[in-house]
């Protein structure tokens, strides 16, 4: 009777194990399933995204831009083009990938141009059975290097060594490179990136430049690399934007460039949202991101699970991020700014007055700006703080004597009075900037080269764009030189683990050995 029980009580475990076993291979079953929907509603929008593209890139309604434009849109499609690819080949499985198209054989570079040799040899030549190895020969392969004026060639000799005893073939593997089996070296692909993005010099002129040095390289070849290459970048502006969000002040503001709509053939207003580290703060970084309009979204979108304290301008668009727990610190110098165009227009003696109290709060700024946090919080409370209720008096003094006929000073004074808790954050915050200028600074070099633009071409060129960009400017920011940054990374990345890719970021970044 007692072994019947217990039988029972066997069984009945045995069936609870079985439908919870069941249970989570139906929930397994479905999270693949979904997981598999997903990635297919990513590779149909990146396939419609790249018919499209073509579409424009090769039919009637790109005939309606002017020669410039045109030129600029293709290389911006082109790179496009690019990037949707390797995209879509990362999404895919290996097997789903249909197998390359024989490709016409490359042409050899140039017998003309200097040569220089980099041999890749085997860290042994005694085989694994003892005996030693005999050089058999070697595979050679050619890189295209640049330098400003002139082409050279970089000849990878990879020595093929046997043993004769066991037949043992040893050869040092193939480099890896960002562009597998493409003709430019990572010194090449960086000066691109770098005439493109920082000296701001569209690929048809680069194109241009390289025909007198010697050799034509086309445009859409031009951007098929940098496609590749943004590609390659985009988890370390990632990875600077995780960063960057673990701070607890943060500098924001945005900046129009003119981006076309291609298939009305004629531009429109995108912006370039731009979120940079303060001058305290031990990250000095910038982050640029492209969006096609200054709807507030994006700010949040960029800003996502954020609650530090944000120095920004009155711009609207950030105060749904305020009402959701980011603390809001005002620009003293944008209500400067109101003052000293009433000066210089009308020589109006209270603007002059008011600017002299501004004067004397950055006096009191410059003292504290090698100091420490602590030692600037006490100097602001010991001085900025009484200056500023003296400011505030005699600012509310001020604007309840003015008539009607003063309205421009009267603006003045509301804007600076309306922001007051914002604009007076910073005397209580030794870590907070009074103003935001830094970010001001980091948006002048796009401001610059925007003439040269006419239009980012696309949202995933601007995209690009501002990654490349976030790089090449924070490398900056921490004294770097550009060139040899983006040189030394597209050297690294193909076998740099992802788990250690902020060790690649500007402010952590260092140089390999041979990267000069």
């Amino acid at each position: 009777m007692h072994g019947m029980k217990h039988a029972d009580q066997l069984h009945q475990m045995d069936a609870d194990a079985l439908r919870l076993l069941a249970s989570q291979l139906i929930s397994r079953v479905a999270e693949v399933e979904r997981d598999n929907h997903l990635k297919q509603m990513k590779i149909d929008k990146l396939s419609h995204e790249m018919a499209i593209l073509r579409r424009y890139r090769f039919g009637k309604r790109s005939e309606q831009l002017n020669p410039e434009q045109r030129r600029l849109f293709d290389e911006a499609v082109d790179a496009d083009l690019e990037a949707l690819a390797l995209e879509l080949s990362a999404l895919k499985d290996p097997a789903s990938v249909p197998e390359p198209k024989a490709q016409p054989r490359r042409a050899p570079l140039p017998a003309n141009l200097p040569r220089r040799d980099v041999r890749h040899e085997p860290d042994t030549t005694v085989c694994s059975c003892g005996c030693a190895l005999k050089r058999i020969g070697e595979d050679i392969s050619e890189k295209l290097d640049y330098t400003p004026g002139s082409f050279t060639v970089e000849r990878h000799i990879r020595g093929k060594w046997v043993c004769n005893r066991c037949e043992t073939l040893i050869q040092s593997p193939v480099p890896s490179h960002v562009i597998d089996k493409g003709i430019p070296s990572t010194g090449l692909l960086a000066h691109v990136l770098i005439a493109k993005y920082l000296d701001h010099l569209p690929l048809y002129r680069q194109e241009t430049i390289f025909g007198r040095a010697g050799l034509e390289i086309p445009r859409s070849t031009l951007a098929q690399w940098v496609g590749r290459c943004g590609f390659a970048l985009e988890p370390l502006v990632d990875a600077l934007r995780q960063l960057m969000l673990t701070l607890g002040v943060l500098h924001a503001d945005e900046t129009p460039v003119p981006m076309l709509k291609p298939g009305k053939g004629k531009t429109h207003t995108a912006y370039l949202w731009t979120y940079c580290t303060t001058p305290y703060a031990p990250l000095q970084a910038v982050v640029y991101d492209f969006a096609d309009s200054r709807a507030g979204e994006h700010a949040r979108r960029f800003l996502h699970g954020w609650k530090g304290t944000l120095v920004c301008d009155d711009y609207s668009g950030y105060k749904a991020l305020f009402a959701s727990g980011v603390t809001e610190a005002g620009c003293l110098v944008h209500a400067r700014r109101k003052f000293h165009e009433l000066w210089e227009e009308k020589k109006d003696p209270i603007a002059e007055e008011a600017l002299g109290f501004f004067a004397s709060i950055y006096a009191i700024e410059k003292l504290g700006k090698d100091v420490s946090a602590s030692d600037r919080l006490h100097l602001r409370q010991t001085h900025t703080g009484p200056l500023l209720e003296l400011f505030h008096r005699w600012l509310t003094l001020q604007r309840q004597k003015l008539g009607q006929e003063h309205q421009s000073l009267a603006s003045a004074m509301d804007y600076t009075l309306k922001r007051w808790t914002a604009l007076t954050r910073f005397v209580d915050d030794g870590e907070l900037p009074p103003d935001n200028n830094p970010v001001e600074n980091r948006i002048r070099p796009i401001a610059l080269g925007r003439a040269n633009w006419l239009f980012a071409g696309s949202q995933r060129a601007g995209e690009r764009a501002a990654n490349v960009m976030s790089l090449i400017q924070s490398a900056k920011l921490n004294g770097l030189d550009p060139y040899l940054y983006i040189k030394d990374v597209l050297e690294r990345l193909p076998t740099h683990r992802a788990s250690r890719i902020e060790e690649l970021l500007p402010h952590r970044w260092k140089p390999a050995v041979d990267s000069s």
